[in-house]
């Protein structure tokens, strides 16, 4: 068994939002996504989506993102982004699993998961308190965010083995130097860190690295050429 990540995957086969105004990058995204994902992961193996995962506003109109998901080879534990707007509860998401038929996706949401020697945690994050636009109300969602991770860290501690920690925003601030996000996994002893969100940004600051004991990993789709990579 294998542990990949890849986020932003965008998807609209519910509704009308093509990819490509973004860019030719974009270009059959979705199709390119299920090459390259049979091509790599196994049944066995466990993809991790921090996010951005489908355009619908709601989870019916999800239905055919997440039976395309659905199709794709392996279990995958997914996590909210800023545009899953469809978004629920996990009692609720896990009745709309049941209905459809859904059996290989599940939702990372104040829990943690143990797939093998490692318990799987994590939460959205938000902007960091250093962007020129933040407000009050972001502050609030920073705070709660992070409250988010840490009721996840503590039911992976509680599981054992190494964290993985999947975030839709970098825990980074302006200068790429970790925030409170990256202060609170260093405080868990987090291993790995995978986050999304950037998008066209290769250059020397977005890149895998190791700081502070944390191996991060930008696993946006666009950044990896729409193929999940492994992560252990």
């Amino acid at each position: 068994m294998a542990i990949y990540a890849l986020s932003d995957l965008h998807l609209s086969f519910g509704t009308d939002k093509p990819m490509d105004i973004f860019g030719d990058i974009w270009k059959n995204h979705a199709q390119r996504i299920r090459e390259n994902w049979i091509q790599v992961v196994g049944e066995d193996d466990v993809v991790l989506i921090p996010g951005d995962i489908s355009w619908a506003i709601s989870l019916d109109e999800a239905v055919p993102d997440f039976r395309f998901i659905e199709s794709l080879p392996g279990t995958k534990i997914i996590s909210k982004g800023n545009h899953d707007y469809w978004w629920s509860t996990k009692r609720k998401f896990q009745a709309y699993l049941e209905t459809h038929g859904f059996k290989t996706i599940r939702m990372l949401h104040n829990n943690a998961f143990r797939i093998g020697d490692f318990a799987v945690c994590g939460t959205r994050g938000w902007n960091d308190p250093g962007d020129p636009d933040f407000t009050e109300e972001d502050r609030k969602i920073f705070r709660r965010e992070l409250d988010r991770l840490r009721l996840s860290l503590e039911e992976g501690r509680r599981l054992g083995g190494e964290i993985i920690a999947m975030l839709h925003y970098p825990p980074f601030d302006a200068e790429h130097r970790m925030n409170d996000f990256g202060a609170l996994m260093k405080e868990y002893g987090v291993g790995i860190c995978i986050y999304g969100h950037i998008h066209g940004r290769g250059d020397a600051v977005w890149k895998n690295e190791l700081a502070d004991g944390i191996r991060f990993s930008l696993v946006s789709a666009d950044f990896l050429s729409f193929t999940p990579i492994r992560i252990v």
